[in-house]
């Protein structure tokens, strides 16, 4: 295996951590160092010797340091092909050095963006030198090998200890694939900030690819590009599957739309069971009695923290994930019993806010339906207006048939969700089977509320519930049949509200 000496290495950096381990390791090896500015003063700090820049050029840095590495000598040393005789021939006339390493990672424009600085700072972040030495080495990976950020400190400090100052092309290649990735990121971030919410092209950069298991079956091929672990803590369980991720992504946007002490359980991105009360584990108890059976295997989630109480409840049945603010040590106890189960704690639920999906030959992008609708919304349209429980539920039901798949109907009472019809062809078909499943489970319907996630095109559905004891109706109106399904209400004695904002989701 042809391996390529390291003899000449070009280092400025922003990171300096771990970097001191590096810059011994070559001096070991015989490395000579080239440096700028504040790297040159750590180096030498270090007891190890350094030329800066500066005196390679023969030029200082200028322009308020806009400028300092983009010269011939050192581009040229980065760029130069070792093995074509005229770039050998132009290295001599021009006495130009090899430059085999590489080490230079960029400005931290997305952090500067993040702490709202001026736009003057935000420019001044804007890296030119670094992308420049990083795109140039990644490019003549042949020769030259690249660190491009303090995340590849690890795998470069591993080569350097298993086999000295030098590199394979295989190695070198790989480097070059994560210098690009640095670089691609790095002017999608820039690029975003100038764009702002004009949405003029698509550029999407995202680190920490994770393998899954399989995707959504078997025979389809899963990744997640994501920081799982900036938003949680996983205590236990198995390796989280793709499945499990769309149905944690499911749970932890209907969670926020909750401010009360809510349990919510989850099966294939719909809500079967969802309860909000005084105590957690009424909570539990309620959500699980809208729909035991589909609950097996499900995805739970809570905004308050689990109890003793809650868990001996809870390990009564087989789920696959739980998701809580925190856990009190007793209910770990108890829920840590079965080892496959996936137990996470929420630290942060800072999600995105654009939905983004593959179609056809290009993407679909959208706004995520962030609209929970307040009392304020409510268009009362029916001669009875509802009470002032009936209001509460009808708000309820509405932020659990926003987070279903439509064509969608949800029956609540009480701050319980009663029954679900999700994911049918037409909206009679919804509505039948939410009474069906209410019914299969014994849930009274006297008094309860209906939450469509579109208008009703005929009366049909309205009659269908106000016969099985519905007695208000939330939807966003809409149709040219609204005043036929007004009138039904009005002779039935059921209360609609309308609040003009439609929620599909596919």
């Amino acid at each position: 295996m042809n391996k390529k000496q390291i003899k000449r290495a070009l280092i400025s950096v922003y990171h300096k951590d771990r970097l001191d381990a590096i810059i011994k390791k070559l001096h070991t090896e015989g490395v000579e160092l080239l440096s700028t500015g504040g790297t040159a003063q750590f180096i030498k700090q270090l007891g190890v010797p350094c030329r800066t820049v500066e005196d390679l050029t023969g030029y200082p840095a200028i322009f308020g340091g806009r400028v300092k590495t983009l010269h011939p000598a050192i581009m040229g040393g980065i760029l130069a092909r070792r093995e074509i005789s005229d770039d050998r021939r132009q290295m001599s006339e021009f006495h130009i050095d090899a430059i085999d390493l590489v080490i230079v990672d960029l400005y931290p424009f997305d952090r500067t963006v993040k702490l709202c600085a001026t736009e003057d700072d935000i420019i001044e972040n804007i890296d030119i030198g670094g992308i420049s030495l990083i795109r140039a080495a990644a490019k003549n990976f042949y020769d030259v090998l690249t660190v491009a950020s303090q995340a590849q400190y690890e795998p470069f400090l591993q080569l350097l200890d298993e086999g000295g100052a030098a590199s394979t092309k295989e190695e070198r290649r790989w480097f070059a694939k994560e210098a690009f990735a640095v670089s691609s990121m790095y002017d999608s971030l820039i690029f975003n900030y100038f764009d702002g919410e004009n949405s003029a092209a698509l550029r999407i950069a995202q680190n920490s690819a994770k393998l899954l298991r399989y995707g959504e079956n078997p025979h389809q091929k899963g990744i997640f590009f994501g920081d799982f672990e900036e938003m949680f803590v996983q205590l236990q369980g198995k390796e989280i599957s793709y499945n499990n991720l769309l149905d944690i992504d499911a749970a932890l946007t209907l969670i926020n739309d909750f401010e009360e002490v809510t349990f919510a359980i989850i099966k294939h991105g719909n809500a079967c069971g969802l309860a909000s009360r005084q105590t957690l584990p009424q909570a539990w108890k309620d959500a699980l009695s809208g729909d035991p059976v589909s609950a097996f295997g499900g995805v739970l989630i809570t905004n308050a923290m689990v109890d003793k109480l809650t868990a001996e409840d809870i390990n009564k049945i087989f789920f696959e994930v739980i998701i809580a603010p925190d856990y009190s040590l007793e209910a770990l106890e108890i829920l840590t019993q079965k080892k496959n189960r996936i137990i996470l704690i929420l630290k942060d639920n800072n999600l995105k806010t654009k939905q983004l999906r593959s179609l056809l030959n290009g993407f679909l992008v959208q706004d995520k339906d962030t609209k929970t609708e307040t009392a304020d919304d409510l268009k009362t349209v029916t001669q009875r207006a509802p009470t002032q429980s009936e209001t509460e539920d009808l708000l309820f039901a509405n932020k659990i048939v926003k987070h279903s798949k439509s064509n969608a109907i949800v029956l609540a009472k009480g701050g319980q969700l009663l029954a679900s019809g999700i994911g049918q062809s037409s909206r009679v078909d919804a509505i039948e089977q939410a009474i069906a499943k209410a019914r299969h489970f014994g849930a009274s319907l006297e008094g309860a509320v209906m939450a469509s996630d579109a208008f009703f095109p005929f009366p049909d559905c309205v009659e269908i519930a106000a016969n099985a004891g519905i007695k208000a109706v939330i939807q966003p109106g809409g149709s040219i049949n609204d005043q036929k399904s007004i009138d039904l209400c009005n002779t039935k004695d059921v209360a609609m509200v309308i609040t003009g904002f439609r929620h599909f989701k596919h």
